[in-house]
């Protein structure tokens, strides 16, 4: 899984192995960080495979650099280090006040 890979929610949950009630809300405050992007799948390709749409989601630059800065200082306890490639290119913290 490389840097740029974007992951539909139930791969993050088997990923991850957090509960998908606790996995959503973070990705959804995450993204109003402007954190995490997300994109809907092609609508085509569920519909002949009788699956319902996928929402996909990919840590932004800052995101990737923020989850990097948590899980080096010991901040983040979960397994979503496996889901954290190292990033391609150094990347500088915010310093910003907020959640990390």
């Amino acid at each position: 899984m490389g840097p740029d890979t974007a992951l539909y929610g139930s791969e993050i949950v088997r990923a991850s192995g957090v509960e998908p009630g606790t996995i959503y809300p973070i990705l959804q405050r995450r993204r109003g960080a402007g954190q995490v992007s997300d994109r809907w799948e092609d609508p085509e390709p569920a519909h002949t495979e009788g699956w319902p749409l996928r929402r996909y989601y990919r840590l932004s630059v800052e995101g990737r650099a923020r989850a990097v800065h948590a899980l080096q200082h010991g901040r983040d306890r979960s397994d979503l280090s496996q889901l954290l490639a190292p990033p391609r290119f150094p990347v500088t913290p915010s310093t910003e006040a907020g959640p990390a």
